[in-house]
């Protein structure tokens, strides 16, 4: 959890929160078919507290209610696909009434923060054990320098077994039900791991071609997993998709509290610590 303690000074605007965290993660990075930005919030209203979480979801609203945040950042947006409504009769509708009856903003970083730099995929890598530069997997050819894309190429300190890489990567992330899942000889031995925070099987082809031991990512299907592994040469582990992007929201925070400069003082922030996976039960 990131925060500073609070000021009797005037709390900044929205807008100009907003403005300095778009400043570390620009909008303009996020892939064509994303919603990021705001989401429903008045630019002119005066932000105190700022809640950070992975989904836009009933509980996380209800836990910025409670803590009477201005703000709530959060790596998934509400809205992706177009919508004719936010009728309270919908589920996203009612949060949005929520929201605006609360007097709080929402905002979403998707895509941009995920190929920043660092982003999602820096934050997973840490939390997993990789040291060192990083590279992306699937890097950003908008981006000059090569350093923005989405996932990330890294190396362990030294080879580990499959099976203890695996259990490292668990004790980093947070629990979940479904826990991980592993593909490929438990015993061999990895050093040079790619990881990708969210959805990352279309990114199959780019870890075998960037040649690593192991691939971490979330999400994967029975069909192209079955279908990489037929292949061999390259171990697979399937995170909880929440749980690897949760390890970003405590570098997200600390990154606004820095870009805040002066205005840090006067506002506080957060990391929702809530299990917003979709899975409760595993059996």
């Amino acid at each position: 959890m990131t925060s500073t303690p609070a000021n009797p000074a005037s709390p900044p605007a929205l807008g100009d929160v907003l403005a300095a965290f778009e400043r570390i993660y620009d909008p303009a990075w996020a892939a064509s078919w994303d919603a990021v930005g705001l989401v429903c919030g008045d630019p002119a209203q005066p932000v105190r507290r700022v809640l950070f979480a992975v989904d836009p979801v009933a509980a996380v609203v209800e836990e910025a209610r409670e803590w009477d945040a201005d703000l709530v950042i959060t790596h998934h947006p509400l809205l992706l696909r177009g919508v004719t409504s936010v009728a309270a009769t919908t589920p996203k509708g009612r949060l949005v009434h929520r929201l605006i009856g609360a007097g709080i903003a929402l905002y979403t970083a998707h895509t941009n923060a995920d190929t920043a730099v660092p982003g999602v995929s820096d934050a997973l890598a840490a939390a997993v054990g990789l040291t060192g530069d990083l590279a992306p997997l699937d890097p950003d050819p908008a981006d000059p320098a090569g350093r923005r894309g989405i996932g990330r190429i890294g190396t362990l300190p030294e080879p580990v077994a499959l099976r203890e890489f695996a259990a490292r990567a668990a004790e980093g992330l947070p629990r979940t039900a479904g826990g991980i899942r592993v593909s490929g000889d438990p015993d061999r031995p990895v050093r040079r791991v790619a990881v990708s925070g969210g959805a990352g099987d279309s990114l199959l082809g780019r870890a075998r071609a960037a040649g690593v031991d192991v691939f971490l990512t979330s999400d994967l299907r029975h069909h192209p997993a079955s279908e990489f592994a037929e292949h061999g040469g390259i171990a697979l582990i399937d995170t909880a998709h929440w749980a690897s992007e949760w390890p970003w929201l405590a570098d997200g925070a600390a990154r606004l509290a820095s870009a805040l400069g002066d205005g840090r003082a006067n506002v506080e922030i957060r990391v929702s610590e809530i299990v917003t996976d979709a899975w409760s039960l595993a059996i």
